[in-house]
């Protein structure tokens, strides 16, 4: 599980999708729902397995491309990744897809999670949430799975805070 590397490319992992592309359901890692969105998710959002992200809970990854079904696991490549600040936590998502990301993909990525910072933001005051919620950058994804935590088999038991 995990990550592979090779000279030829960016890195590749495998992603456990928890978001089919245009589900309005928000789940965590766990399954557990965290929110109903009045906007259907414009990408597959998964986890990453094998790491720990520096929030407490599996590193986040977005796949590009058509809709993948709740509970799969894809092996795709990470072109980028986007910072986020959550209530104060800062909170990496690779960016993954089977090609390479297009400068209008990428442009579109940076707009939803400008946008996603912004209602998220929202979201977390109306719940009493503190601390910043926004879009921090745009990084390579090397940069975000150096940061995660690597994880033995079997090892991680769910987020270190509730989300």
């Amino acid at each position: 599980m995990g990550r592979a590397t090779d000279a030829s490319g960016p890195p590749t992992v495998e992603v456990s999708i928890e978001i089919p592309r245009g589900s309005i359901f928000k789940r965590g890692s766990t399954g557990s729902l965290d929110f109903v969105s009045p906007l259907p998710c414009p990408y597959n959002y998964g986890s990453v397995p094998g790491y720990l992200g520096l929030e407490g809970d599996l590193l986040d990854a977005l796949v590009l491309g058509p809709r993948l079904a709740a509970g799969s696991r894809v092996r795709v490549r990470a072109y980028g990744a986007v910072g986020l600040a959550d209530r104060g936590l800062y909170d990496d998502k690779l960016i993954c897809s089977r090609r390479p990301l297009t400068t209008l993909q990428r442009r579109l990525v940076i707009l939803f999670f400008r946008l996603y910072g912004r209602c998220k933001g929202l979201l977390n005051l109306l719940r009493g949430e503190p601390g910043r919620t926004a879009y921090v950058g745009w990084f390579p994804a090397e940069d975000a799975i150096a940061r995660a935590e690597p994880l033995r088999p079997g090892a991680w038991r769910g987020p270190r805070v509730r989300f």
